[in-house]
């Protein structure tokens, strides 16, 4: 069984114009780190012309599809029946976007196939992670 899970999924950009243009994203979630997800933003999707990634906890992402969370950089809540609104927040400015929640629903369902909600802490190897902290200090 794989231990990365990825998911293409459209973003839509809410801007001043009154369409928001469609841009592509990638949701990723690995057993390896399993209380995060990632969303990457191709290059020709950014202001700066460079691939980004936020990432961000998996708790985050489930709560905020029900109720309006996040208090750092970034924040997710319900946008009516069929959408959810994700907000980045960066020194540089702020990106706000759509994201079907269908599309975050099947992602969250094949990450808790993965590694089940509640249940990250067993695939963590804490007597390995601090023995590599403690490489090479003494």
């Amino acid at each position: 069984m794989s231990t990365v899970i990825e998911q293409p999924v459209e973003a839509r950009l809410v801007a001043a114009a009154p369409r928001m243009p469609s841009i592509p994203a990638t949701l990723s979630y690995d057993r390896g780190d399993p209380f995060a997800v990632r969303m990457t933003f191709p290059a020709p999707a950014t202001l700066e012309g460079v691939e980004v990634c936020w990432t961000f906890s998996r708790e985050l992402l489930i709560s905020g599809m029900q109720e309006p969370d996040g208090h750092g950089d970034v924040r997710v809540r319900p946008y009516g029946y069929d959408r959810t609104v994700l907000e980045f927040h960066a020194p540089e400015g702020t990106a706000v976007i759509h994201v079907r929640s269908g599309e975050l629903r099947r992602f969250l369902q094949a990450t808790s196939e993965l590694v089940p909600v509640g249940l990250e802490h067993l695939q963590l190897d804490l007597d390995h992670d601090l023995a590599e902290l403690m490489r090479g200090t003494c």
